[in-house]
């Protein structure tokens, strides 16, 4: 039976020997014939990262090139149904939050970051898994003297590295040999060995806390990446809310440039009723129908703005059903609620400190880098490893002979080793040391940076919600003033008061559409206010214990 499998196997490796150079020829040749699929196939051909492609918008225009000239003739200032949208969707702000908080694409970016750093921290935790080793040789020597052997060599063995730095494993071993040598015996012969072994360094790489200190700084590192992508994730439901208000705002623009768009046509009508009435100057008309393009460019204005705006309004929620291109826009259903609130700015400040990600993130820095300092401090020391072996053989005609020895243990052997490594100078480490002590102290400067950077956020923060309140206080009495000033114009000019014209009405109705303008600014600067307090303190406004890491 040892004969039949010997022979199978010396013909296996023979044919073995053969096949490899075939193999290599052949794919040496592969190569040859195609050297650009050597690494793969490339995804982009050369051409299209040398070359610039030209453009023609007149030739992919939808309709034909019109001038300006035929443009003019065609446009009607009393139509603005180019400048409106068609179908408005009512929106509320609970619904952008909620559809950013489960469809936002940036936010699923963010999601990722702190698995992908659990698992970096879980494959830096198997450092300590144990290993399952396996081998065997086969060899034959045929001598010129005429001596012939034959051997196969097999083993196996389990590793086991340890915290303290050091490894411990057991190995098997076993040798089948047989020769034409006749002062050999027994022949043939089964060598078999179980040996025991351990290494361990006793001062450089020594002990618990260093051998550990990869797997804490991955761990650190997992808590880091959670802390960034939590900011980031506050960053970005915020930006929900900010996108909502200034839709909103450009919205109520769109609605106040309508607005003055009718009172110069009802100015207009206005003007041609005293010119009739009165047989006065036609220029009077003239006057009003300036008032008409301005108006209309505004609207144009107007819709441009709330179309960009709630253009990204819709890639923050993300939602099938709102595409970006669709004559469907959004209507704001969730009016300003503007109160006046104070606040203890030193209470807050003091709250946003120790609530705030990067501060939470700089103190888990600030471990890792204690950590370094230790490692690179035993770093230092020199190396001293201790090697320890010892074997138990085993030698019989059968394999179950050579093991039966193996369990008498009547031939064992042991060695002992210590190897010393000592380098001059310690230069590369003490400069390694002094680098990390050093980096721990700048992350402490940086630690007081960022504390002085995130009261100054609130308190700024604080400073232009009140400004913001002031404007709203302003403005709502600039408008009521303004309309009063608007109508008393109008009746001045319909009783035909001397000096009046189209244009001090159309100024009046200017100045109130300004007034309006600025009060929707500071409702919605107010709005937005609010949500930088709440950032800069490392909360969400209108949340409550959002887990945004589910989906």
């Amino acid at each position: 039976m040892d004969c039949r499998i010997e022979k199978s196997l010396g013909r296996f490796l023979k044919a073995f020997g053969l096949l490899v150079p075939g193999v290599w020829l052949i794919s040496g040749c592969h190569l040859q014939r195609a050297p650009g699929l050597a690494y793969g196939t490339d995804p982009y051909s050369t051409s299209e990262t040398r070359t610039i492609d030209g453009i023609d918008l007149e030739a992919i225009s939808e309709t034909p090139p019109l001038p300006i000239q035929e443009a003019v003739e065609q446009n009607r200032f009393d139509s603005i149904e180019n400048a409106t949208m068609e179908i408005r969707r009512p929106i509320t702000l609970e619904e952008v939050r909620s559809a950013a908080l489960s469809n936002n694409l940036d936010l699923r970016v963010e999601r990722m970051s702190p698995e992908i750093a659990r698992e970096t921290y879980n494959a830096e935790a198997a450092k300590f898994d144990q290993l399952l080793a396996a081998s065997i040789d086969r060899s034959e020597v045929d001598s010129p003297t005429g001596l012939k052997t034959s051997s196969v060599l097999s083993s196996v063995g389990l590793f086991k590295p340890m915290p303290s730095g050091g490894e411990m494993g057991v190995e098997f071993f076993s040798q089948r040999y047989n020769t034409n040598d006749p002062f050999v015996s027994p022949d043939p012969a089964y060598d078999n060995d179980l040996k025991f072994s351990i290494s361990q360094p006793l001062l450089r790489g020594a002990g618990f806390q260093t051998n550990t200190h990869s797997i804490r700084v991955a761990k650190l590192q997992s808590g880091i990446e959670a802390a960034r992508a939590k900011l980031e994730a506050i960053r970005i439901l915020a930006a929900a809310d900010k996108a909502y208000w200034a839709v909103y705002g450009a919205s109520m623009e769109i609605e106040i440039r309508r607005q003055q768009y009718e009172l110069a046509i009802r100015q207009l009508h206005d003007a041609k009723r005293y010119v009739a009435s009165t047989k006065g100057a036609t220029v009077e008309i003239t006057r009003a129908e300036s008032g008409l393009p301005g108006r209309l460019e505004g609207i144009i204005n107007a819709v441009t703005n709330f179309r960009i705006r709630e253009r990204n309004l819709k890639r923050i929620m993300n939602r099938p059903s709102l595409d970006w291109n669709s004559r469907e826009s959004i209507l704001p259903l969730t009016e300003p609620n503007p109160v006046g609130l104070s606040f203890d700015g030193r209470s807050l400040a003091d709250f946003a400190v120790e609530n705030r990600m990067e501060m939470l993130a700089l103190e888990i820095q600030l471990a890792i880098d204690e950590s370094q300092i230790e490692f690179d401090q035993n770093a230092r020391l020199p190396l001293f490893t201790m090697d320890y072996e010892y074997n138990v053989n085993g030698l019989g005609r059968h394999y179950g002979d050579a093991n039966y020895q193996i369990g008498d243990g009547d031939y064992a052997d042991w060695s002992i080793g210590f190897q010393a490594e000592v380098p001059i100078g310690f230069r590369a480490s003490n400069a390694r040391l002094r680098q990390s002590i050093l980096t721990r102290v700048q992350r402490l400067a940086t630690q007081d940076q960022r504390r002085q950077a995130i009261e100054q956020e609130v308190y700024d923060a604080l400073d232009l919600l009140d400004q913001n309140w002031q404007r709203i206080l302003a403005a709502r009495q600039e408008v009521v003033l303004a309309a009063r000033t608007y109508e008393a114009e109008r009746k001045l000019f319909q009783m035909g008061a001397e000096g009046r014209t189209s244009t001090d009405v159309l100024d009046a109705a200017a100045r109130l559409a300004l007034a309006q303008l600025r009060e929707i600014s500071a409702l919605v600067d107010y709005q937005i206010a609010q949500v930088d307090i709440a950032f800069a303190t490392g909360t969400l406004l209108g949340y409550s214990e959002v887990d945004w890491r589910s989906e």
